[in-house]
């Protein structure tokens, strides 16, 4: 895959991701995304990469911003 195809990539995924996470910084979810490329990168499937990606760092956002659930108590 060349450099401009895997720059399309990213900037797809990052901007879906910065339109669900609109109080996450750009370049935070740039960089959870370029991680999550790296470690499919070398995978011998490489249709499904921009799928891959984007589902392991929704899961990652989703994680860091999600709302606590309303009547939890904070954790101590």
């Amino acid at each position: 895959m060349s450099e401009a195809e895997k720059e399309t990539i990213v900037r797809s995924v990052v901007d879906r991701l910065s339109a669900r996470f609109p109080e996450a910084e750009r370049t935070h979810i740039a960089r959870i995304v370029g991680e999550e490329y790296e470690s499919l990168a070398d995978g011998r499937i490489r249709s499904f990469i921009p799928t891959l990606i984007e589902h392991e760092a929704r899961a990652r956002l989703q994680c860091e911003f999600a709302p606590e659930p309303s009547g939890s108590a904070p954790l101590q």
